[in-house]
Formats: structure tokens, sequence, C-alpha cells
């Protein structure tokens, strides 16, 4: 399989976006009221919905990460930047999807687990202790600041255990949505 088939499957994986298919088998559609992915469908449908969802949005980055890994091991970084790109601007919804956190964290589960682990117990770890300390004083969410002290975190691990393109190629896509949603907040 060529390294265009994989970023092309990798993609429409990720343009199978959990939260609006869940949604409209409900009979509506979540982005109009939210972002598709754990935490909106958390806010609009409830623990159990959120649970299904984020598993099936992680799932498909673990697929994407394993066909990556089977017929294009050099070029593993295929799996996160095109699952990711294809969670955040689904083709077979209108190019509107969510953000890529646990597309991404599927594919780096399979090709870079313990910078995948270091980084979520970093921001574990930080969440709290902002929460307690800093959120009161700086007013900002804890998940941005708990950002800036996991991701070089992440990337050091990534450095020393392997998995930095990986990380990179999937940050980046996720970096682009991010901004997308900052400049344009209403038209997620």
């Amino acid at each position: 399989m060529s390294v265009l088939a994989v970023a092309a499957l990798s993609y429409l994986l990720g343009s199978l976006v959990m939260g609006v298919l869940y949604s409209r088998a409900r009979g509506t559609d979540i982005r109009d009221r939210d972002l598709p992915g754990g935490s909106g469908t958390y806010r609009q449908y409830g623990l159990r919905a959120a649970l299904l969802v984020a598993a099936g949005d992680i799932l498909k980055g673990v697929a994407a990460a394993l066909l990556a890994r089977a017929f294009t091991p050099d070029h593993t970084w295929l799996a996160p930047l095109f699952v990711v790109l294809g969670h955040c601007y689904p083709v077979f919804f209108g190019f509107r999807g969510g953000g890529g956190i646990a597309p991404l964290g599927g594919a780096l589960l399979v090709l870079a687990p313990w910078t995948l682990l270091g980084t979520l117990a970093t921001a574990l770890v930080v969440i709290p202790l902002y929460r307690a300390a800093l959120q009161r004083h700086l007013k900002l969410n804890a998940v941005p600041f708990a950002t800036v002290v996991a991701v070089p975190v992440g990337l050091l691990l990534a450095a020393r255990f392997g998995g930095l393109s990986d990380l990179l190629a999937g940050g980046a896509a996720m970096a682009v949505r991010a901004l997308h949603l900052l400049a344009a907040p209403r038209s997620a």
C-alpha cells in the first residue's frame, strides 16, 4: 500500500466523526450546539454517550496508526496527521468536525505510548494544582495552562522514547483547527 493510500484511508477514518454520527442517530446535529467530540457530547447527551463517542474517536486513531505502521513504517506520521485532519475537517460532514484530541490520542497510543502516557500524566497532575493555586488569580481555563506545561514534556518524551514526528504531525493538525476555531468560534 502506498503512502498516498495510507494518508487517504487515515483521512477517511478521521472523517467518521462519532459525535456527529451519534447525534444524527438521535435526530439532531450536535454541531448546531457544540463541538462533536467527547466533551461536547458529554455536555449535550451525558456521560454514557460521551464515553461511546470518545472511544470511537480513539479507535479510529488506533486503526489509522496500525495501518500506517503496517504499510508505511517509515512514514507513521501520516496516520496522526491525516486522521486528525479528517476528524477536524471531515469530508462526510461538510468539513465541520471536532478538535482532534481523541484521534491523536488513539494514534499515539499505538505509535508513541510512553509519550502519550507521560503527557497525559503531566496534564492530570498540573490541572488540579493549577485550579487550586493559580486559576482564581490568572482567570484562565485549566486546560490551556496544562497544555502549555504538558506539551514540552511530551516533546521531550517523544525525543527520548520515539514518536516525535507522530506527535508533531498530529499536533500541527490540531493547531490549525484551534486557530480556525479561535478565528471563527461560531462557525465550528
